[in-house]
C-alpha cells in the first residue's frame, strides 16, 4: 500500500511537487538499485505431497485421493520451515489448524498480518503494536475459513504496509526468492515470498495502493487486485472518507486466480458488480489496448521495465488485439493528492494508535517512515478536504478513461526489484520518499477509482529478475482481465521457481 506523487524533471534532477519535499538531486544520491548479483534463487519445492501443483491440479489430486490435507498441511509447513531461514516471510506460525468444509478443503495458505485471526497475534509489522493475541476474527479470515482453506502461518508486512517493501523493525527484511539480496515488494511480500519460493499456492494479500500488484511484479506472480467492493469489504475501511484498500490473493497461475474468484463470490457477492462466474479460457472478442510507458509529469521507468511492457504491447497485438501507444491519460494533480491522503493515514496511526491498537500501543517504537508520513502532513493539513475532493471526483469519472479503450496497459513499477536496504527502515525519510515515489507511482490510481487491475509475469531485468506488467480496466471489468490474463498466459508461458 504505497503513495503516489508527480513528478518536474529538469535534467539529472527530479523535484517533487508535493509542498512539503524538498528537491534532491537523485543522480548523485540514490544508489543503484539492481546492481548484479551472484545469489541463488530459493525454491521450497522437493518431492512431496505438494509437489509442483498449483490449487485446481491439487483439488483434482485430492479428489482422486492421491493426497489429503494432512499430507498438504504437512508438506507445506515442512517447506515453509526450509526456506524461512533465508526468505523471512513467516511473521507467526498458527498452531491450532481448522481445515474447513469448502470448495478448496486441504489447500494449506497463510493469512498477511495485518488482519485478526482468533487465537493469533497481529502486528501490522510495526515494533510499535503490542503483542496481544486476539479474541476474534476479522471478515476476510473467516472468509478464507469458509471457502475450506487451512491457514497455518501469518506473512510480513512493512510497518503498516506503507512503502513497497517487505522490510521491517519488527521483522527484518523479508527477500526475494529469485535473489534474496532483493526487495519482494509490499506490502504483501511475505505472501508473495511464500508463493514464488513454492511453499504454498495462494496466499492472502491485500492492496491500498498496489500491494497485490508490486509484490506479484517483484516475485514473478499473478496478482489481481479486484474491483472495490467484489471482495468482503476490509472493516477498517469504513470509518475512512476513501476506500482505498482492498483483499485479494497472490497465485502463480491465472486459473488459480480465476477459481478463487468464482468460489469466493458464491459466498459473498456485491449486488452493485455483475457476476464473475468462473473464468477458464480466453474471449474470442478482440480488445481495444492502450499503452504507456510514462508516469505523473513524464516521469520515465528503467529500459527494462519499458521494455517488459512494450513487448506485451507487442504481444497483444500478435494475438489480434488493437494496441496504441497514448500518453499517460490521468492528471498529474492525483499524485500529489494521494500522497497527502496517504499522510493522512499515517498521522492517524500516530494520533490515534491507542485507541485503534490498544493501550499497550507505543508511538515511540514507530518507523522513521511512519513518523516522517505522518509529520509531512502538517503543512498541508488544511488542504486535505480538497485533496479528497478531488479523489472522489477522479473516482466518479474513472470509467470515462475507457471511452476509446477496454484495457490500459502500463509499468506496475518503475524499475526492477531493488536490493534490500534501498527502501530500508534506516533510510532517511526524504530519501526514502522520494526513491519511493520513483519506484511506484503507476499502482494507485486503481485504488483511488476502485477499479481493477492485474500484474502479469511478462518481464525479466537483465539480471534475471521478474518484471510485471500491469493491465487495468473499468469497474467490474475483472473477468475481461482474467480472460486476457489466460490468453497471454498461453503465449507466452512465464518462468517459475
Amino acid at each position: 500500500m504505497i503513495p503516489s506523487l508527480g513528478f518536474k524533471r529538469s535534467g539529472c534532477s527530479e523535484t517533487g511537487q508535493h509542498p512539503a519535499i524538498r528537491a534532491y538531486d537523485l543522480c548523485v544520491s540514490a544508489k543503484n538499485p539492481n546492481s548484479p548479483t551472484q545469489t541463488r534463487s530459493v525454491s521450497a519445492r522437493r518431492d512431496d505431497a505438494l509437489a509442483g501443483s498449483d490449487i485446481v491440479e491439487l483439488l483434482d489430486r485430492i479428489r482422486r485421493r492421491e493426497v489429503n490435507a494432512n499430507e498438504l498441511i504437512l508438506a507445506a509447513r515442512e517447506r515453509a520451515a526450509n526456506v524461512d531461514p533465508q526468505l523471512n516471510a513467516v511473521a507467526d506460525w498458527l498452531p491450532n489448524e481448522v481445515t474447513g468444509t469448502g470448495p478448496f478443503a486441504g489447500v494449506p495458505t497463510f493469512l498477511k498480518d495485518n488482519e485478526d485471526l482468533a487465537g493469533s497475534v497481529t502486528s501490522h509489522g510495526s515494533a510499535a503494536v503490542p503483542r496481544v493475541v486476539r479474541n476474534t476474527s476479522t471478515a476476510f479470515p473467516k472468509h478464507l475459513q469458509d471457502l475450506g482453506f487451512t491457514m497455518i502461518g501469518k506473512t510480513t508486512l512493512p510497518e503498516f504496509g506503507l512503502t513497497a517493501t517487505t522490510e521491517s523493525i519488527r521483522f527484518g527484511p523479508t527477500r526475494n526468492p529469485w535473489n534474496p539480496n532483493h526487495s519482494t515488494g509490499g506490502s504483501s511480500g511475505g505472501s508473495a515470498a511464500l508463493v514464488a519460493a513454492g511453499v504454498v499456492p495462494l496466499a492472502h494479500a491485500n492492496d491500498g495502493g498496489g500491494s497485490i500488484r508490486i509484490p506479484a511484479s517483484c516475485c514473478g506472480l499473478v496478482g489481481l487486485k479486484p474491483t472495490q467492493g467484489r471482495l468482503v469489504p476490509i472493516e477498517a475501511m469504513s470509518h475512512l472518507p476513501i476506500k482505498v484498500a482492498t483483499q485479494g490473493v497472490l497465485t502463480r497461475t491465472v486459473r488459480d486466480t480465476a477459481l478463487f474468484y468464482a468460489e469466493a463470490e458464491k459466498l459473498y457477492q456485491d449486488p452493485s458488480l455483475a457476476p464473475m462466474d468462473l473464468v477458464t479460457e480466453p474471449n474470442k472478442a478482440r480488445l481495444r489496448i492502450g499503452i504507456f510507458t510514462q508516469g505523473f509529469r513524464g516521469q520515465q521507468v528503467d529500459a527494462d521495465t519499458a521494455t517488459a511492457v512494450t513487448q506485451a504491447g507487442v504481444l497483444c497485438e500478435s494475438l489480434g488485439h488493437s494496441v496504441e501507444p497514448i500518453d499517460f491519460p490521468f492528471a498529474d494533480s492525483l499524485g500529489p493528492d494521494f500522497l497527502r491522503y496517504w499522510e493522512l493515514l499515517a498521522w492517524l496511526v500516530k494520533r490515534f494508535g491507542s485507541q485503534i491498537y490498544g493501550n499497550e500501543f507505543d508511538r515511540s517504537k514507530l518507523e522513521i517512515f511512519t513518523v516522517g508520513l505522518a509529520r509531512h502532513l502538517g503543512p498541508s493539513r488544511e488542504r486535505v478536504p480538497l485533496s479528497i475532493a478531488r479523489l472522489r471526483k477522479f473516482a466518479r469519472k474513472y470509467d470515462q478513461h475507457f471511452d476509446r479503450f477496454d484495457v490500459l496497459v502500463s509499468p506496475v513499477l518503475g524499475h526492477a526489484p531493488p536490493q534490500i536496504g534501498y527502501l530500508g527502515t534506516d533510510v532517511p525519510f526524504d530519501t526514502h520518499l522520494i526513491r519511493l515515489l520513483r519506484y511506484a507511482s503507476f499502482t494507485p490510481l486503481q485504488n483511488i477509482s476502485g477499479a481493477p487491475a492485474i500484474s502479469l509475469p511478462l518481464g525479466r531485468s537483465g539480471h534475471g529478475l521478474p518484471i510485471g506488467v500491469q493491465f487495468a480496466a473499468p469497474l467490474g471489468a475483472e473477468r475481461t482481465l482474467l480472460e486476457l490474463a489466460f490468453e497471454l498466459e498461453v503465449a507466452q508461458p512465464w518462468q517459475t521457481l
